[in-house]
């Protein structure tokens, strides 16, 4: 058996979530083994475990909400349960929700919230379907709910400029963060100009080695999601911030098991997620308080960007890391619509030669 590198970021987070997974698999009834099994050899560890969760929920609102799975315990609900229930507890179920209580507090989910949590059902009940141990599939009956498309928000050029600025002088910060700032300063600048000249998911970032950097090729090697690697070029700022970080990190000796990690936290060990976001969250508060700044607006405004400069909807899908260009072209169908408006000022019929 294989052993894991615990310095492998991306291996370390597939063996705790497997680990999860175990966990929630003991509350489950037996036969949901067996679509965990069925569908390992396509599903990522986090998308099973994600899956695994929504499915959990689903079983604990018909043990408190349906008077005949009640008196059960989950662990001992047969499979011809599944059978037992129709479209209308299906949609029963995703109207409950749209808002309920878990632990004393409120938990709510919008149309894409309840969109996931009925795809985890549908393909629930389908692999049982399609295996002939049930005769029903009252989640294919159940329409997606219409989810309206958001407006993409992103940073606007100046904008992007006054935050790398802000980062670099930290000017609006408070007496307390000035403090870290002259010890994160460099590795700061370095992280959000790499997120923002290249697009990378924050999940990506922060499961960067230094080994995969490579300035003779100019380019990250990234882990997408899927396990599969790629490697994204970089151009000369997140280069020069990128050496000029380095050049720190080579001074700084990390907590075991996280030497090759790039960015490293002010304890010396691999940046988690949140900690990006907290990051990002504290210097884009100072640039403008109008929009909520996210690592994955920093994303939005790289493809955005990109889209803008190079009108190549391909180029952006693949950058990004979207592995069916309709998902890229949903996100950006805005500026798509304005290039086509474009297309109407550049083509004349008779009244230019008219004049």
């Amino acid at each position: 058996m294989a052993v894991m590198n615990p310095g492998n970021y991306h291996d370390e987070q597939s063996k705790q979530n497997i680990l999860k997974m175990r966990a929630v698999l003991d509350t489950l009834p037996p036969f949901c083994r067996t679509f965990f099994r069925g569908i390992e050899e396509y599903t990522s560890p986090r998308t099973r475990l994600a899956y695994a969760y929504d499915i959990r929920l689903f079983f604990e609102y018909l043990h408190e909400r349906n008077p005949v799975c009640a008196g059960t315990d989950i662990r001992d609900y047969p499979i011809t349960l599944l059978d037992s229930l129709t479209r209308l507890d299906i949609e029963e179920y995703l109207e409950y929700m749209s808002l309920y209580q878990k632990d004393g507090k409120d938990i709510s989910n919008d149309e894409r919230g309840k969109a996931r949590k009925l795809a985890a059902l549908r393909s629930f009940y389908n692999y049982f379907y399609q295996n002939e141990m049930i005769s029903k599939n009252p989640a294919a009956l159940v329409p997606l709910p219409k989810q309206h498309e958001k407006e993409i928000i992103r940073l606007e050029p100046n904008e992007v400029a006054v935050l790398l600025d802000q980062v670099e002088d930290g000017t609006k910060l408070t007496k307390k963060e000035l403090v870290y700032h002259q010890k994160t300063k460099v590795r700061d600048v370095a992280l959000l100009t790499l997120l923002l000249g290249t697009g990378i998911r924050v999940s990506e970032c922060v499961g960067l080695d230094i080994a995969d950097v490579n300035f003779d090729v100019g380019g990250i090697k990234v882990r997408r999601k899927g396990g599969f690697e790629t490697v994204i070029y970089f151009g000369d700022e997140v280069e020069a911030a990128l050496q000029e970080y380095l050049k720190q990190r080579e001074k700084i000796i990390p907590e075991a098991g996280h030497e090759n990690a790039l960015f490293l936290s002010l304890q010396n060990r691999r940046m988690a997620v949140r900690s990006v976001e907290n990051l990002v969250k504290k210097y884009a508060s100072r640039v403008t308080t109008l929009k909520k700044i996210t690592p994955h607006k920093l994303r939005s405004t790289y493809g955005t960007t990109l889209y803008q400069e190079t009108g190549d909807i391909y180029l952006v899908a693949d950058v990004l890391g979207h592995k069916d260009v309709n998902t890229t072209r949903k996100h950006y169908a805005a500026q798509e619509d304005e290039r086509r408006r474009q297309a109407a000022k550049y083509v004349h019929l008779r009244e230019k030669y008219n004049d």
